[in-house]
């Protein structure tokens, strides 16, 4: 049994840089903030994933120049978010003792949002300069993270489901049952992340994630996963390297993120990526402003920008995760029709009911989650 676990985030495949690569958010930038006086107000800071936006090459203009140029802004776009437990050690010191951090917005996942905003440490966004906050998805309105909707927008959406390699499985894969299948004893992979993991297992238990509230009503997945990886049917826990082992048939049949599934796939056609019979799980990475952000009206003007239907067309082609903004389909229809019409991307009525979120846990439960799994992963 290879068991290893990797902090890989699920966005660094198209490119490996570190936490502190080229325009990271290093400890010196977050201390350099404090105490400092307003700068320049027609400037932003916004941090983000890597990989996470169209990039200006090949002749095609990036998002952030393409709002540089529309705005007259000096963004600072930078890509310092590599995993949300790493980020959230670098700024708990300043938040967490009432001083500022550089960022005026940063793209975190849902569950860590959720934390920012029950500690103090968000602003709400200034939406009444928001026009286009109109065009969220009805699907994406007033999460569980975000109950009032005042504290932040969704940047992208990914589905959490089955990736099979067909040369390795030879056939289709339909049921996450077959994570579990002896045929493919050693050859299964498991994500890192605990609330996806957890998540997928219990919907193939029949039990449902989105109204978890106490460890005990998930206990039958952590079981099940506890006696895989005892048992070794289970090769390795992931992040998103889950790719390499799913390219090349190390893993048959693996969890998966679909927008990594999705561009791996347009070389190897051997690659898939399913919602289960089951359903799967959605969830969404959004923009945040951290308290005492300085560019609260630059700000306004980057979530209105990328809330532009066509701005986020470009945004999705290059990312293939789940636009949150209504009306990107048909503009993405205009220069990528594949794209427009793949479910996976805008998932239709019957898809969506088969789709459930993560709860939010409370800190007691949540810190149960994770002692447990980091028990069998053992990280």
């Amino acid at each position: 049994m290879i068991l290893r676990r990797t902090a890989i985030s699920r966005r660094q495949f198209v490119r490996r840089a570190g936490a502190l690569g080229v325009g990271g958010l290093s400890l010196a930038g977050l201390a350099a903030a404090c105490g400092r006086p307003p700068d320049n107000p027609n400037s932003l800071h916004v941090d983000n994933w890597q990989a996470y936006i169209d990039e200006t090459s090949d002749g095609a203009t990036g998002t952030a120049d393409r709002f540089r140029a529309a705005t007259g802004i000096d963004l600072r776009y930078t890509e310092g978010v590599n995993d949300n437990q790493e980020y959230f050690a670098k700024i708990q010191p300043r938040l967490g003792t009432g001083r500022t951090i550089e960022p005026d917005l940063m793209v975190l996942t849902g569950w860590l949002a959720a934390r920012l905003i029950r500690l103090g440490w968000a602003d709400s966004l200034p939406l009444e300069l928001v026009p286009n906050a109109a065009n969220l998805d009805p699907l994406l309105r007033n999460p569980a993270w975000d109950a009032t909707g005042r504290y932040t927008l969704p940047w992208s959406s990914v589905l959490i489901g089955i990736g099979y390699n067909r040369r390795a499985t030879g056939r289709e894969i339909t049921s996450i049952d077959e994570l579990f299948n002896p045929q493919f004893k050693g050859k299964v992979g498991m994500l890192t992340e605990m609330r996806d993991t957890i998540g997928l297992l219990m919907m193939g238990l029949g039990l449902d994630p989105a109204t978890v509230s106490s460890f005990a009503q998930a206990a039958p997945a952590f079981e099940q996963l506890a006696r895989a990886t005892r048992d070794g049917q289970v090769r390795a826990f992931t992040g998103n390297d889950f790719i390499d082992d799913l390219s090349t048939g190390n893993f048959a049949v693996c969890m998966a993120w679909s927008p990594d599934v999705l561009r791996l796939g347009r070389d190897n056609p051997d690659v898939h990526f399913v919602i289960p019979e089951q359903g799967g799980l959605f969830g969404a990475d959004v923009m945040i402003m951290p308290k005492g952000a300085r560019h609260r009206e630059s700000a306004a003007k980057w979530l209105d920008f990328v809330y532009d239907p066509a701005q986020a067309a470009r945004i999705t082609a290059a990312v293939q995760g789940l636009s949150p903004v209504a009306g990107t389909a048909a503009e993405l229809a205009k220069f990528a029709p594949v794209l427009a019409a793949n479910p996976l991307l805008f998932p239709d009525e019957t898809l969506k009911k088969r789709l459930r979120p993560f709860a939010d846990l409370s800190e007691d439960v949540e810190l149960q989650f994770d002692e447990a799994f980091a028990r069998i992963t053992g990280a």
